[in-house]
């Protein structure tokens, strides 16, 4: 393998790499991403035509939730949120607008306060001004980083009461099960807005086994609010190629189920009217919040998706007094934006998928003349229709492509042109500008000083819970140091002693997560839940293909079906035999399909030393014949 990579570090040959979550769910899951970003680096493969570092996103638009900022410190754009630490707009804006560290560099970031005060223009419209430097001190500062781990550890002490869960499942989808439950368990209330009947919205009732807990005892408040599912509603998904696609609504929804935005839009009113009413501390984020919609009970996602796109607020000229949009329209680009509060977009990144000229997003011209897969005309990708980042690497010190057959760009005598829009500026061959104009110095980075918890170059380390017992590359430091651990959580990490095997959970091309086991077909397809062995760890534990087992961890047990087969088989790993539990996620005591266990009952608290992503995909289990 490695010597089929290293042939790709040539012109005329290259290579893509597409990782999920088999990569990610580690407590090394960013460091592994990292090393496949330095490979490509070193190969010259990054920008080119088939090649980068591509993600397979676990869910149908988690692009568009990263996107639009739904993680714990992020604002939508990928800009971040304030901290507690920066007391001001101008302490926010120094820390987040790198300046260039070599001279001619594009150093795109530069641009943050346009990016940051359009954003605030479109939170708050009229009433964010330089006066009150555009309501900064409206938005929340944070103190530490409010990812589900900790969240979750923190309604386990007590310290959170009330819980609102959008389109996730908790119970599901988070590990440590029986933890999870407990938390939950402790809560005054919680607000659950999904489609489906999910395990977190039924968290307090006794299912044997499967959720052996006792309703009297849990006094937490539980509201469903069902909502739409995509074929409800018009709206765009993005894409791990960042393309924004428009879909249409295909019918209505059942019963009384509302959209996400009708549902948040009454919850928003219903605040707004009992503060207007009694009064209350902290109440000008809410207040002075701009909601110009024709509906204001029910935004339409047309409005939403112009408002990401934004808007001119004043007639807006270039730097040689041409008008490039009057007030009031449609924004074409994020070079249009201002820090002077002349323009409004809630997400940068998405100006220009719907423009004057209008959606952009529902393009449906597949035509693709490069025979690259480049259709420029199908849908809309961010930046800027863009659809190979850092494009101008495809192309040498000179403007010509390195491989001819596959141009993305190229230096005509005037301008960069090809069939890709140029990620770049004006800048013509042979100056100092870099491709990697995202970056202060223009170049990719080998060594990021302060970027990654555990340093500026990836290292190997074991699982939490590993087979090994050690690290043979360095015994004295075993997993990552950096990961952050709670007390209670450690002691519910096991021991290859009590747990000899090793689990991983995936899923299954019939099911997609926790959802389709309430579709009817997918539940005939994939009926019951199992899990799978090799034929060498079945012979040792007396297992036939088809008996009932019972796989445990530290944190729980599940029951299901074995399946023996020769995909999975042992692997010697530092001189000693290594058996592996394949676990499928999808069971759970809700839908149509057969109950079934909470695969999550098995996988242990803990997550990648940046992310958080929990780590499911190593962790030490047993299993015997049920």
């Amino acid at each position: 393998m490695c010597e089929v990579l290293a042939s790709t570090s040539a012109p005329d040959r290259t290579t893509t790499f597409l990782y999920a979550l088999g990569w990610t769910q580690h407590t090394v899951g960013a460091q592994n991403i990292r090393t496949m970003a330095m490979i490509q680096l070193l190969l010259g493969n990054m920008g080119m035509a088939g090649g980068g570092v591509n993600a397979l996103r676990g869910h149908s638009n988690i692009q568009g939730l990263t996107d639009l900022g739904l993680l714990s410190t992020s604002l939508p754009g990928y800009l971040t949120l304030p901290s507690e630490k920066q007391v001001d707009l101008q302490s926010y804006l120094e820390a987040n607008t790198p300046k260039a560290t070599l001279a001619d560099q594009v150093n795109y970031w530069s641009n943050y306060p346009k990016f940051f005060v359009s954003l605030m223009k479109s939170f708050y419209g009229d009433a964010a001004q330089k006066e009150n430097n555009w309501g900064y001190d409206w938005l929340p500062k944070w103190d530490q980083t409010y990812d589900v781990i900790k969240y979750f550890n923190m309604m386990d002490e007590g310290k959170v009461t009330g819980y609102f869960c959008q389109g996730f499942n908790p119970v599901a989808s988070f590990p440590d099960k029986n933890k999870v439950v407990s938390c939950l368990s402790k809560l005054k209330y919680m607000v659950v807005i999904d489609p489906l009947v999910t395990e977190t919205s039924t968290f307090w009732q006794n299912h044997g086994e499967s959720n052996d807990v006792d309703p009297a005892s849990i006094q937490t408040e539980v509201f469903r609010l069902p909502s739409t599912c995509f074929a409800e509603e018009d709206g765009s998904i993005a894409n791990s190629g960042r393309w924004l696609q428009w879909h249409w609504k295909g019918q209505d929804a059942p019963g009384e189920a509302r959209n996400d935005g009708e549902i948040l839009a009454g919850i928003y009113h219903h605040l707004r009217e009992l503060y207007q009413s009694e009064g209350g501390k902290g109440v000008e984020p809410l207040m002075k919040m701009s909601w110009n919609y024709k509906q204001p009970h029910e935004p339409q996602s047309d409005e939403v998706a112009k408002e990401n796109n934004g808007y001119a607020l004043e007639d807006l000229y270039d730097a040689n007094g041409v008008l490039i949009a009057k007030k009031g329209q449609l924004l074409s680009s994020f070079a249009h934006l201002r820090d002077d509060g002349t323009t409004a977009s809630s997400c940068w990144i998405y100006t220009g998928s719907w423009t004057e000229q209008g959606n952009q997003m529902a393009n449906r011209d597949n035509s693709d003349p490069s025979g690259l897969g480049n259709t420029l005309g199908w849908a809309w990708a961010w930046p800027l229709n863009r659809r190979v980042l850092y494009n101008r690497a495809s192309a040498d010190i000179n403007g010509k492509p390195w491989d001819p057959k596959r141009m993305l760009i190229q230096w005509n005598g005037s301008k960069w042109t090809g069939n890709d829009i140029p990620d770049f500026g004006n800048a013509a061959p042979g100056t100092p500008t870099g491709p990697f104009i995202m970056q202060p110095e223009g170049m990719g980075r080998l060594f990021a000083i302060n970027k990654m918890a555990e340093g500026p170059f990836p290292e190997h380390y074991e699982p939490i819970e590993t087979p090994l017992g050690t690290n043979p590359l360095h015994p004295n430091v075993v997993s990552n140091p950096v990961v952050r651990l709670y007390e209670q959580d450690a002691l519910r990490m096991g021991k290859k002693e009590q747990f000899p095997y090793v689990g991983t959970t995936y899923r299954l091309t019939e099911h997609f997560h926790t959802w389709t086991k309430h579709a009817l077909l997918n539940a005939i397809a994939q009926p019951e839940q199992f899990v799978e062995i090799s034929e060498t760890l079945a012979a040792a534990k007396g297992i036939n293909n088809g008996d009932r087992v019972t796989v445990s961890s530290k944190r729980g047990f599940i029951r299901a079906v074995a399946v023996v087969t020769r995909r999975l088989k042992p692997l010697n790993v530092n001189g000693q035999q290594v058996e592996t539990v394949g676990i499928p996620i999808h069971w759970g005591f809700e839908g149509v399909a057969r109950k079934g266990y909470i695969a999550n009952t098995l996988t242990p608290n803990v997550g990648d030393a940046n992310s958080q992503t929990p780590e499911y995909k190593a962790f030490l289990v047993n299993i015997e014949k049920a």
